[in-house]
C-alpha cells in the first residue's frame, strides 16, 4: 500500500463533503461506504479530518508470534525474506494461510507495508506470510513474478514449522501485489514463471486469489503508456508487444482458476477501474467463481480508509469462508 493523498487543507477552509451514494447489491449485507466526487475532494476531507486512515504501523500484540527475515531465496549475494505471523496459542493445527505481496509500481514498497492486514487476520485464526520480492531497479519482469512463486513454494514446503496448510493458502495483494498475486495464481506453472529455487517438490496452486486494484491487461493503450510498465520490463511496448501480453493476467485466465475476490475503486486514476471491469468480464466468461466490489467514489489504496478498510475485511472473511 502506498499512500498518495497527503494533503493538508488550508487553516480556515469549510469543506462541504459530498458523498456518492452506494447501495448493496443483492445478496451483500453491508453496503461500500460512500465515496467522494474525484480526488480533490476526497483529499479535502482528509485535510479537515473527515477522513479517517487506519494506523500503518501497528503495534504487534503478544498473543502473535513473528517469524521474521526468513530468507526464501537468494540471487547472487542478494537475499530475498518473508515474514509470518500467527497466533502464540494456535498449536498443532494446520491453518489457512494468507501470503500478502506488496505494491509500489513494481518498484518501491515493503513487505511490511501490510502490517495492518498481518496482524488482523493472525488475531482471526489464520497464518498470515508477507514477502519480499525483487523490484524493478534491481531485475526486470518476470523476475517478481519467479519470486513470488518461490515464496509461496518456500511456504509450502516449510508449512510444518509455521503451521500452515499447504492446501489453503490464498494470494493477496494491492496493485503491483495486487497484479503479481494473479500473475502466481494464474500463470506460477507457466514454463516463464518456475521460480529459480529449490521447490520442485511443490506447485504454487493457491486455493483462491484476492485482488485490490491491480493491473490486469497491460497491452491497453493507457497502461502501455504508462512509465510504471515500461521500467518494470524494461521496454516500451513498441519494442516489445509480446512483454505486455506475457506481464497481463488476462491472458492466462481459463476454466480452472482459483475463486476471485475483486475490490476497486471508480475513481482511481492510478489503475483505471476499467481493468476490474474487464477482469469481472474475463472470469464470467470462463466460468470462475469471483466476486466483484466496485467501490464508487474511492481511489487508489483505498483501503487506506478505516471505512473502506472495515468493508474489504468484511467481504474477506466472507470470501475465504466460503472457498478455505
Amino acid at each position: 500500500m502506498k499512500l498518495n493523498m497527503l494533503w493538508i487543507a488550508p487553516i480556515g477552509v469549510v469543506l462541504l463533503v459530498v458523498s456518492c451514494v452506494s447501495t448493496p447489491r443483492e445478496g451483500r449485507d453491508l453496503k461500500a461506504p460512500g465515496g467522494y466526487w474525484n480526488e480533490t475532494m476526497m483529499k479535502l476531507a482528509y485535510g479537515v479530518g473527515a477522513l479517517r486512515l487506519i494506523e500503518r504501523n501497528p503495534e504487534i500484540p503478544e498473543e502473535i508470534e513473528v517469524f521474521s527475515d526468513r530468507v526464501y531465496k537468494t540471487m547472487d549475494s542478494l537475499e530475498l525474506a518473508l515474514d509470518v505471523y500467527r497466533l502464540r496459542d494456535q498449536g498443532d493445527e494446520r491453518k489457512p494461510t494468507l501470503v500478502f505481496i506488496h505494491g509500489g509500481a513494481w518498484k518501491t514498497g515493503k513487505r511490511s507495508d501490510y502490517l495492518p492486514y498481518l496482524i488482523d487476520y493472525a488475531n482471526k485464526g489464520y497464518v498470515t506470510a508477507t514477502v519480499s520480492y525483487r523490484l524493478s531497479r534491481v531485475a526486470k519482469f518476470p523476475a517478481a513474478v519467479r519470486d513470488v512463486n518461490c515464496a509461496v513454494r518456500w511456504l509450502k514446503i516449510h508449512a510444518e514449522e509455521f503451521g500452515i496448510d499447504p492446501e489453503r493458502m490464498v494470494l493477496i495483494g494491492g496493485s503491483a501485489g495486487g497484479h503479481l498475486s494473479m500473475m502466481v495464481g494464474y500463470a506460477g506453472e507457466e514454463e516463464l514463471f518456475q521460480p529459480e529455487c529449490e521447490t520442485d517438490s511443490v506447485s504454487s496452486e493457491v486455493r483462491a486469489v484476492i485482488n485490490l486494484y491491480g493491473p490486469t491487461d497491460l497491452t491497453t493503450e493507457e497502461a502501455r503508456g504508462r512509465g510504471e510498465p515500461i521500467s518494470f520490463l524494461g521496454a516500451t511496448y513498441e519494442e516489445h508487444p509480446e512483454l505486455y501480453q506475457q506481464v497481463s493476467p488476462r491472458f492466462y485466465i481459463r476454466p480452472g482458476l482459483p475463486p476471485t475476490l475483486i475490490f476497486h475503486g471508480t475513481i482511481d486514476s492510478v489503475v483505471p477501474v476499467s481493468q476490474a471491469d474487464s477482469l469481472a468480464q474475463w472470469l464470467a466468461e470462463a466460468g470462475v467463481p469471483h466476486d466483484y466490489h466496485r467501490l464508487h467514489g474511492w481511489p487508489h489504496t483505498m483501503d487506506l480508509s478505516e471505512k473502506v478498510n472495515a468493508y474489504c475485511q468484511y467481504y474477506i472473511d466472507r470470501f475465504l469462508e466460503e472457498h478455505l
